[in-house]
């Protein structure tokens, strides 16, 4: 929900997101977005009428969203896009590694890859082969905060979908034996895409450190000696514990009838009985206390630099609260830094002549939304020759002159032009309106969560900005990571990377 600026599509998410297949959104190369499936020959939608049912709940329109809750308490959110005769389909389950506990780090994700490995009514592998039989293409993420799983088809094969995804969201079984695979496939996932990345790899170490107290301190894909413990049972029991209606949405996008995708929801997840919700218990971050640094020597060809400031969420996208209305202005205060070609940090840091460059890139981003703490971040590649401790001040040094002298209404106005812009680009695919309402629903927001964003952001003033740059950047608020190239491990790791496994972008 963060702005995402045209020009540079770097400060929807802080560094560790933008930088490595190891994110805080996703956790791994299994969950990429949108990959095409492979040919296994087109096969027509099942046409069979579903099973009626009792009368359908009321459907609500907010905009130009439809929404309902089921009897048993799953929500239902349409939005209706006529362009193309196509639809995107997304379960979402509130339900993510902030849910995890020490011991069972990355059951989530692991979790997530067991969905695609049966019911009692599908094989093993079966599922996507159904899907790309219908014409359509399939996968799923894991992120901090919940699980999603998706898919674009033909509208007219949405209802086998729905029936698809109800069945496996219900009836998830497999037996020990696939299980087995499976987690071999993700602990290579794990090394491929973090132990062998660095910058992954030094994010997961500044997370840990960072966060003192918080589940967020804990990796999506999960420790190794967790992954490497991890009991088939245990994964089931997190599956029967949260994968319950009420904390799970349906999201559909695109060439649909609104009433007839609540019938067809009513018919397919409506049918999965009602559960007890488990219960959350309050999870705070403990004050930080000083300032961190660490260090960490990895396979990289360059040094790398990360700052780490605790920043507020954003609760409300109206900024009702005065921690909402400090997000907003930390979303400008990263786009002002980092937001477009030419921004600041770039000017001061990166476009320089030869020889008084003092980064080859630097960034700026904020992590606002989330059920978890926040963070903001400044990141940079050290030019050759220059000492990393003063390239950490230069970068503290950008955000202190906003902090000092404020920023122009111009320069202020030319970012909340291209949010404005690349918002509506942004929603001509179908796939990130549905995308967009799920992750809202998530964050528990209303339906058009989005426009209330983009109107509060337009209300953000440049006193604000200085504001928080005066705010939330002391040092002793800082965790400091810092990246020093190991050659030994370059060298280890190239070698390597001839004799791996190729991971697939598909479970």
């Amino acid at each position: 929900m963060t702005p995402l600026a045209p020009e540079r599509r770097r400060w929807q998410s802080p560094p560790a997101v933008r930088g490595a297949a190891y994110a805080t959104y996703t956790a791994c190369t299994a969950c990429a977005l949108l990959m095409a499936l492979p040919t296994w020959g087109q096969r027509a939608p099942d046409t069979r009428p579903l099973a009626t049912t009792s009368a359908l709940p009321t459907l609500q329109r907010t905009g130009e969203v439809w929404h309902a809750a089921l009897p048993n308490g799953l929500t239902v959110l349409i939005r209706p896009d006529h362009r193309a005769p196509t639809a995107a389909h997304m379960l979402w389950v509130r339900v993510g590694s902030v849910d995890e506990v020490n011991g069972l780090t990355g059951v989530a994700h692991v979790l997530e890859h067991m969905m695609f490995k049966g019911t009692p009514n599908i094989k093993p592998g079966e599922y996507s082969r159904r899907i790309a039989a219908l014409g359509g293409r399939d996968n799923a993420f894991t992120s901090r905060d919940a699980t999603a799983y998706h898919q674009q088809i033909p509208s007219a094969a949405l209802p086998e979908v729905m029936r698809l995804e109800a069945d496996r969201f219900a009836h998830n079984r497999w037996d020990d034996a696939e299980f087995r695979n499976e987690i071999e496939v993700i602990k290579e996932e794990r090394r491929q895409r973090v132990d062998d990345q660095p910058r992954a790899l030094l994010y997961e170490q500044l997370f840990a450190q960072m966060w003192q107290s918080h589940p967020y301190r804990r990796p999506i894909i999960g420790w190794m000696n967790d992954l490497e413990h991890l009991q088939p049972d245990e994964v089931r029991q997190f599956h029967q514990r949260w994968y319950v209606p009420n904390q799970a949405a349906v999201v559909v996008a695109g060439d649909v009838d609104p009433p007839q995708v609540l019938q067809w929801a009513m018919q397919t997840y409506g049918a999965v009985p009602a559960r007890p919700t488990p219960t959350r218990k309050p999870q705070t971050e403990a004050p930080q206390l000083g300032g961190r640094e660490l260090v960490v020597h990895g396979a990289a060809e360059q040094p790398y630099l990360a700052l780490a400031f605790q920043a507020p969420r954003l609760r409300d996208p109206d900024g009702q609260d005065a921690d909402s209305r400090d997000a907003l202005a930390l979303m400008m205060l990263a786009a002002v830094l980092d937001g477009y070609e030419g921004a600041r940090l770039g000017r001061a840091l990166v476009q320089r002549p030869e020889g008084q460059r003092l980064a080859d890139s630097a960034g700026a981003g904020y992590s606002g939304s989330g059920r978890g703490p926040a963070v903001f971040i400044l990141d940079a590649i050290p030019a050759a020759q220059q000492d990393p401790k003063a390239l950490a001040l230069a970068l503290r040094e950008q955000v202190q002159a906003i902090a000092r002298d404020g920023v122009t209404a111009t320069e202020l106005q030319r970012v909340k032009n291209q949010w404005r812009a690349s918002d509506i680009y942004k929603l001509d695919a179908v796939f990130a309106q549905a995308r967009e309402l799920g992750a809202a629903w998530v964050n528990g927001w209303p339906v058009d969560a989005h426009e209330r964003l983009r109107q509060s952001l337009m209300r953000v003033t440049p006193e604000a900005v200085q504001a928080v740059a005066q705010r939330y950047f002391d040092a002793k608020q800082m965790t400091q990571a810092l990246l020093l190239p190991d050659p030994e491990a370059l060298a280890e790791r190239r070698k390597a990377a001839t004799t791996r496994p190729r991971l697939s972008g598909r479970h």
